[in-house]
């Protein structure tokens, strides 16, 4: 299969990740951010949970609070501010 075979299949899925924001690479960060969630509803502070997952994925600290804000946001509100950039 091409690459185009399979944009071409995928597009409307793509099309709308776009327009919301959102991007394939965004994948990656799905077990980080379940994670996340996981200890901070046990109680763990969110400086901790930053630095532990960091470490565990190979990103830095800044990545991690910017996963967990993008995740949280509302998909109208990623497509806004996406919108104000353009």
């Amino acid at each position: 299969m091409k690459v185009i075979e399979i944009l071409n299949f995928n597009r409307e899925l793509l099309n709308r990740l776009f327009n919301l924001g959102i991007t394939p690479k965004h994948y990656r960060f799905i077990d980080l951010y379940n994670e996340f969630i996981q200890l901070k509803r046990q109680g763990c502070k969110v400086t901790y949970i930053v630095a532990h997952l960091a470490d565990k994925y190979g990103v830095c600290e800044r990545k991690v609070y910017e996963i967990a804000r993008h995740f949280d946001a509302d998909c109208e509100t990623v497509a806004a501010e996406k919108m104000e950039n353009v």
